[in-house]
C-alpha cells in the first residue's frame, strides 16, 4: 500500500503522559508520522526509576521505542524511523516515529521564558507547526490544562488521546439492566414460556431487544416483571424470570437488598455461574457491603470457596507502603478501612464486635494484598474483591484478572466519579473497559448501582454537591 503524501498526513507531537496512560500508543497513529520531543524521554526516565505506581508502564514505553529506533542512525531518529511491520492488522502503524531535539532549541524558538517541561513540549510543537506548514502538526496531551496552555500560546491543533476510548461520553457507560417503560408485556407481541424446575424461561423474540446482552438484567417501571438474559441468538433471547418480589427477598449474611439495584447485585454476587462481578455507582450505594456478604456468605455458610483476598489500588501505595510497620496485612489495613467497616456494619448487633470481626477473618481466611504484589500469582478457588478499580489502567486491571485461577470469582468495585489517578478520566478508567469489553462475556455480569443507601446526608451530598 502506499504511503500517502507527507501534506496529507498529520505530524502528531505526543506529551509524556499519553505514554504513561497507555504506553504504546504511538503505534495507534496508522499513516501518521508521530514526534516525541526530547523534554518527554527525560521525564520518562525520571519516572521509570520512581516508586510512582506508572513506573512500569514508562519503563514499557521506553523498550518498546527502543525496540523500533534500535538500529537507527541519528540522522534517522530525527528525519523518522518506518513504524511498518512493527504490529499486524488492518490498523497497523505505517507512519514514522521520530525524536526532536528540543533542547537544542534557542530562547529566541521558544514561547514560555519559564523553562518548564510542559513549557518545553509545547515550545517543540509550535515550531514544528511552523517549520512544517502547511502539513498539520497536533499536540495530544491528557493535561487539560496544558492543552489550554497550547492554544492560547497559538497551537491550532491539539487533542486528547482518544483511541483508547471505547465510549465518548460516561452516560453511555453499560448498565447492566434495562428498564421498559411501563409493563413489559405489553412490547411483546409473541412468548413461548416454559418450566426448568422451579424456574421459568420465557422466549421472546429479539426486535424486542435488539441491543441485550447476557447476563442483562430486564426490568419494567410497573414494579412487576424482572428478569435476565439467559441465552440469545440472532432471532431469539431466552429469558429467566426473577420475580420481582423473589429478587427483592433474596439476603446474604443477614444483608437484604434496599432497592432493586442492590437486588440484582445481590443475585449477580451469590450466582457460582458467574466469575466476574463488576458493580459501579456513587459513594454509598452499598458496593463494597454487598460484595463483602454474599463473599461471607459464599465461603464461611456454603462453603464454595476457600478464602476471600480483598486489594485495591491505591496511587500512593507504591512509595507509602513500605513505611508502615508489620506484615503486609497490616500494611495495607489503614487502605482497606471500607472492609473493616463493613465487618462492622455485619457484625454490630454481636456481642462483642471485636471478638466476632476476628472469628469471622479467620473462619473465612480473609487476607488483605497490595495490588503492587499480585502481579505472578495464581489465585485458585477464592473469592477477590477488588475495591476502587476506578484508578486502575485497563492493563492493571488485565495483570490481576489474569490471576484468577480455576474456581476463582472476581468482585471489582469503583466509583467514577472519585478517580485520584491524574493520569485517568472516567471514560480512559480500566474499569470502563472491564464494562466494555466483558459486556457479551457469558462469565460476567455488570451493575449500575443508582442510589446512595448509607444515610440521607451522604444522599444529599451527593445529589448537591
Amino acid at each position: 500500500m502506499p504511503k500517502e503524501p507527507a501534506s496529507q498526513t498529520k505530524l502528531y507531537v505526543l506529551d509524556t503522559n499519553i505514554l504513561l496512560h497507555e504506553p504504546l500508543a504511538f503505534l495507534s497513529f496508522k499513516e501518521h508520522d508521530v514526534v516525541i520531543p526530547m523534554t518527554v524521554l527525560e521525564e520518562l526516565d525520571y519516572i521509570k526509576d520512581s516508586k510512582k505506581d506508572v513506573a512500569r508502564d514508562a519503563r514499557v514505553s521506553i523498550r518498546a521505542m527502543e525496540d523500533v529506533l534500535r538500529d537507527a542512525t541519528p540522522e534517522q531518529m530525527v528525519d523518522g524511523v518506518s513504524l511498518a511491520g512493527t504490529t499486524a492488522g488492518e490498523s497497523a502503524p505505517t507512519g514514522r516515529l521520530s525524536i526532536f531535539a528540543d533542547h537544542t532549541m534557542t530562547d529566541e524558538q521558544k514561547v514560555f521564558t519559564k523553562n518548564e517541561n510542559d513549557n518545553n513540549i509545547i515550545s517543540a510543537a509550535l515550531y514544528l507547526q511552523k517549520v512544517k506548514a502547511p502539513r498539520q502538526v497536533v499536540l495530544v496531551t491528557k493535561d487539560i490544562n496544558m492543552r489550554l496552555k497550547a492554544k492560547g500560546a497559538g497551537m491550532a491543533l491539539v487533542e486528547d488521546y482518544r483511541t483508547d476510548q471505547l465510549i465518548s461520553d460516561i452516560q453511555f457507560l453499560f448498565k447492566g439492566y434495562y428498564r421498559f417503560e411501563g409493563n413489559f408485556w405489553d412490547s411483546v407481541k409473541s412468548v413461548e414460556s416454559r418450566s426448568e424446575g422451579r424456574d421459568t424461561i420465557h422466549t421472546i423474540s429479539r426486535d424486542v431487544l435488539p441491543e441485550a446482552y447476557i447476563n442483562e438484567f430486564i426490568l419494567d417501571q410497573s414494579e412487576n416483571f424482572a428478569a435476565i438474559v439467559e441465552y440469545m441468538d440472532e432471532k431469539n433471547i431466552e429469558l429467566l424470570d426473577m420475580g420481582y418480589e423473589r429478587l427483592m427477598g433474596r439476603s446474604a449474611w443477614g444483608i437484604s437488598p434496599k432497592n432493586i439495584g442492590q437486588a440484582m447485585a445481590l443475585h449477580a454476587l451469590l450466582d457460582p455461574q458467574i466469575d466476574l462481578v463488576i458493580l459501579t455507582g456513587p459513594a454509598g450505594s452499598g458496593k463494597t457491603l454487598l460484595a463483602l456478604a454474599a463473599a461471607l456468605e459464599m465461603v464461611v455458610e456454603k462453603n464454595m470457596y476457600d478464602k476471600i483476598i480483598v486489594t485495591r489500588s491505591t496511587p500512593e501505595i507504591a512509595e507509602s507502603i513500605g513505611f508502615l510497620p508489620g506484615t503486609e496485612e497490616e500494611k495495607m489495613a489503614p487502605w482497606l478501612a471500607a472492609i473493616t467497616d463493613s465487618l462492622e456494619v455485619l457484625h454490630k448487633n454481636d456481642e462483642n464486635v471485636t471478638g466476632s470481626m476476628s472469628y469471622i477473618m479467620e473462619k473465612a481466611n480473609i487476607q488483605f494484598k497490595s495490588v503492587n504484589f499480585m502481579r505472578g500469582r495464581s489465585i485458585q478457588n477464592a473469592i477477590v474483591i477488588l475495591d476502587e478499580s476506578q484508578n486502575l489502567t485497563a492493563s492493571q486491571l488485565k495483570t490481576i484478572i489474569t490471576r484468577c485461577g480455576e474456581g476463582t470469582k472476581l468482585i471489582c468495585g469503583g466509583n467514577l466519579a472519585q478517580i485520584d489517578s491524574n493520569y485517568l478520566s472516567p471514560v480512559t478508567s480500566g474499569l470502563t473497559y472491564l464494562v466494555e469489553k466483558f459486556k457479551n462475556f457469558s462469565g460476567s455480569a455488570n451493575i449500575n448501582l443508582d442510589g446512595v443507601v448509607r444515610s440521607r446526608l451522604a444522599e444529599f451530598a451527593e445529589e448537591n454537591l
